[in-house]
């Protein structure tokens, strides 16, 4: 099944971290509890939260996750473990800033956007259609699994 969440304003790093393994998450930094229970509404999005407050919110209600722990490695394994998310099955495959699937983009076209040395040794590139961030094959990808599996295992 594929979700697809809202995450609270207290909620940054797990959202992150669910874009990371491809979760379509939607994320404010600054929205109001009115406003993420609206569009959680209107959008058929699971609200990821901590407020206990918003959680009595009458559409909140029956569509919401609420997570316990403050710390964002435990509230990755909670999302995981509850929606049973494979992590590792569509991970970089979403903008890390504004959650838009990645498309792939020819190396010509990235000539002039891609440091010299990754444009050389890298062939293949995604870009976000939404804010043009560019992606590639790297040495970060791999910490970031490594940092992924280590956070899961336990």
């Amino acid at each position: 099944m594929v979700y697809r969440f809202i995450a609270d304003a207290m909620l940054g790093k797990l959202a992150k971290w669910l874009r990371i393994m491809g979760c379509d998450v939607e994320y404010f930094s600054s929205i109001s509890d009115r406003e993420l229970v609206e569009r959680a509404h209107s959008s058929g999005r699971i609200i990821l939260t901590r407020d206990t407050l918003l959680i009595r919110r009458r559409k909140a209600k029956n569509n919401h996750f609420f997570i316990h722990s403050d710390r964002y490695k435990e509230q990755v394994k909670q999302v995981v473990k509850h929606f049973s998310i494979d992590p590792y099955a569509k991970i970089l495959t979403r903008c890390i800033l504004c959650n838009e699937p990645l498309i792939n983009i020819d190396k010509e076209e990235i000539k002039d956007k891609a440091p010299i040395y990754v444009y050389e040794t890298q062939n293949t590139f995604e870009t976000c259609p939404s804010c043009g961030r560019l992606y590639w094959q790297a040495t970060h990808r791999d910490k970031m699994v490594r940092q992924l599996e280590a956070m899961l295992a336990g």
